[in-house]
């Protein structure tokens, strides 16, 4: 029997960091981004007898995994216990442990017994004691940063939350966080999603949404916009990545001008594609939008649909979105492979800036928008710009591995089509400025240590 302990001081009381524990939304916040793990039923909460089934990816293979929830004490512990799965057994002790009145330890105690009665030992027992130390640091530092975000806010008490585009990379992350700190969300979907959780439909193509369903919300994030980041842009694309924002945020806020309970928030997602290219000048929210193309006209047009809401009274915020790194989607995922493959490279002019952020970071600055009365208009959503170049050996080092190659915007525009090209050729050094001055605490202002949390890179391979 092996046994891996992983312990962390959390500076909030151990009943608010158990209740965080027990609600909806803590299992997904604790599941790292590179780890290919669906939840596929759940039943009860974390009392004796409730139970959890999981399928994982290990290499080409799902497997299924039966888990119960037994030895349970409230606001203290319960155990998961591996009814079926890969291993001979498996038992995890979910700890909280009071350190005085406003802290605790959060302690992951595992006992497991390797598969074949234990001769798989010796070969795979180094893999899976560095996979856990792997997955824990990025489950401690998920679960503390997370806590410490809805604990300070506490006496905000629990908001109702609209959210669209639920379901897509921000969405499917950000409603966890929510609900796991305390929050009531609600779905926007275009399809009913049949889940246990309140959803309102809607049709944005159609211009098909109910106003009297959006009465009474604390707030509404709204996320919808077709992902504009795989392949060259084919026939239609254009369009529909146009009004998947921009007629979107028309129906939505023409709705919310007219409710008797309007939201006292209303955030909508946006970007730095507002300011085009940008120099080495330093951009701040005041910065004018830059000249035209697709995407500064878009973003123009995009903000431009919300200010009606604003008009009205009601706090509006454009969060101007870098960016975001994760493994999971996006610009990370689609460089991972050449890095791995020791093709790291740097795209376009090594000496232009990007503006990035992890994750972890967006999820925490769309709840300090929502909660920070004094945040309006734009918001840049990045952490500190870094030029390509050290963006670029910053991946290498954290993976260890070479960048060798240089990739010209000619071989770029050839690869991905002149949209995204445009979008990426762009010098643009963003500083989050409002972000700054509203003391919102960033998670990662440090590329390698946003790079490694969100890699799981611990240590270098």
């Amino acid at each position: 029997m092996s046994t891996f302990v992983y312990r962390t001081r959390i500076p909030a009381p151990a009943g608010y960091v158990f209740n965080w524990l027990e609600r909806p939304g803590a299992l997904e916040r604790l599941t790292p981004p590179w780890e290919r793990v669906r939840i596929m039923k759940k039943s009860g909460g974390l009392e004796n007898g409730s139970r959890v089934t999981l399928r994982h990816r290990v290499g080409p293979y799902w497997q299924e995994w039966l888990i119960e929830h037994r030895d349970f004490i409230a606001g203290r512990q319960f155990r998961d216990i591996q009814i079926l799965g890969p291993f001979n057994r498996w038992e995890h002790l979910h700890l909280v442990e009071p350190d005085g009145e406003n802290a605790c330890f959060l302690e992951d105690r595992i006992e497991y017994r390797m598969p074949l009665l234990g001769l798989s030992q010796p070969v795979m027992g180094f893999w899976v004691r560095k996979r856990l130390q792997r997955m824990f640091a990025y489950r401690h530092a998920a679960a503390a940063s997370d806590i410490a975000a809805h604990y300070a806010c506490r006496d905000r008490g629990s908001l109702r939350i609209l959210i669209s585009a639920s379901t897509g990379l921000l969405g499917s992350n950000l409603v966890p966080f929510l609900t796991a700190g305390g929050h009531r969300v609600v779905r926007l979907v275009r399809k009913p999603l049949h889940s246990a959780e309140e959803e309102i439909v809607w049709n944005p193509a159609v211009g098909e949404l109910d106003p009297a369903q959006l009465e009474g919300f604390d707030a509404i994030i709204h996320l919808s916009g077709e992902n504009i980041a795989p392949g060259r842009w084919k026939l239609g694309k254009r369009e529909r990545v146009w009004n998947s924002r921009v007629r979107s945020t028309e129906l939505l806020v023409n709705a919310v001008t007219r409710l008797k309970q309007p939201p006292k928030v209303f955030v909508c997602a946006s970007g730095t594609g507002w300011y085009g290219e940008g120099g080495d000048t330093e951009l701040t929210e005041d910065t004018p939008s830059g000249s035209g193309g697709f995407f500064v006209d878009l973003v123009r047009t995009w903000e431009a649909a919300a200010e009606p809401a604003a008009r009205k009274g009601i706090r509006v915020v454009n969060a101007r979105i870098g960016v975001v790194l994760t493994p999971a989607g996006g610009a990370l995922k689609m460089m991972l492979p050449a890095f791995l493959w020791g093709a790291g490279s740097v795209l376009a002019d090594a000496n232009h800036y990007t503006a990035w952020l992890t994750l972890d970071d967006i999820l925490g600055m769309f709840h300090h928008v929502v909660m920070t009365d004094s945040l309006r208009g734009p918001v840049n959503f990045v952490t500190q710009p870094i030029t390509q170049k050290d963006f670029s050996i910053a991946v290498g080092r954290v993976l260890n591995r070479p960048v060798w190659l240089t990739v010209p915007v000619w071989a770029i525009r050839l690869m991905i089509g002149q949209e995204m090209a445009e979008a990426m050729s762009w010098n643009q050094r963003v500083i989050p400025a409002k972000l700054a001055a509203s003391r919102y605490r960033f998670r990662y202002p440090d590329l390698d240590a946003g790079l490694r949390h969100v890699l799981g890179e611990t240590d270098s391979l």
